[in-house]
């Protein structure tokens, strides 16, 4: 990963501490702390807002922004054990106030798009997706026609891997709120690429 997250990291000679003790550490001042926090923590969020963004330079600002924003509002951290979903939920504020009006577009590797694809539509096979070329430009349209607070917590799902109950915490959503909007985002996936996996069965 290029930018804030180039360096190499540095290896401890000891296990690392729990995030709780972290987030101890780091209220009571602890600068290493609260290094060691955004060295675990950091490229997932950069992840996310670049995801959201789709630009390099908005996500690293939007990052900078989010762990100084993170930094200030340690004491409102209430469970140490659920940074990572306290983290992407400053973050969503973060971009809400940045972001562009523009279309989101789907970056990564052919591998990157068959694995999304795939989780949400499980047909056709792997090697039929990597074959088809048009697939990422597709997807990508799918994706930005979702809303975008849906398409945040779709991505959240399926490019995180969070568990709904995080979701619901990033989001400032009830847990059934997280589920409709999860489905209907698949759905109105499924929809718009049924008529392309349907030329490949």
């Amino acid at each position: 990963m290029a930018h804030l997250f180039a360096l190499p990291m540095v290896v401890p000679d000891e296990p690392p501490a729990s995030e709780g003790v972290l987030v101890q550490r780091a209220r009571a001042g602890d600068a290493g702390a609260f290094r060691a926090l955004f060295e675990r923590h950091g490229p997932m969020v950069w992840r996310f807002l670049r995801d959201i963004f789709r630009d390099d330079t908005a996500a690293d600002e939007a990052t900078q922004e989010t762990f100084v924003r993170a930094h200030a509002r340690l004491s409102q951290l209430r469970d140490g054990e659920r940074v990572a979903a306290w983290l992407l939920g400053i973050a969503r504020h973060v971009w809400r106030e940045a972001r562009r009006p523009r279309p989101l577009e789907l970056a990564g590797t052919a591998e990157e798009c068959e694995s999304r694809v795939e989780d949400v539509l499980p047909t056709p096979t792997p090697e039929d997706l990597l074959l088809d070329r048009e697939l990422e430009g597709l997807l990508a349209d799918a994706l930005g026609a979702l809303r975008e607070e849906r398409r945040a917590a779709l991505l959240l799902r399926i490019d995180h891997g969070l568990a709904y109950e995080e979701i619901a915490v990033v989001m400032g959503w009830t847990l059934p709120k997280v589920k409709n909007e999860i489905h209907r985002a698949r759905l109105q996936l499924r929809e718009r690429l049924a008529a392309h996996v349907g030329r490949h069965r």
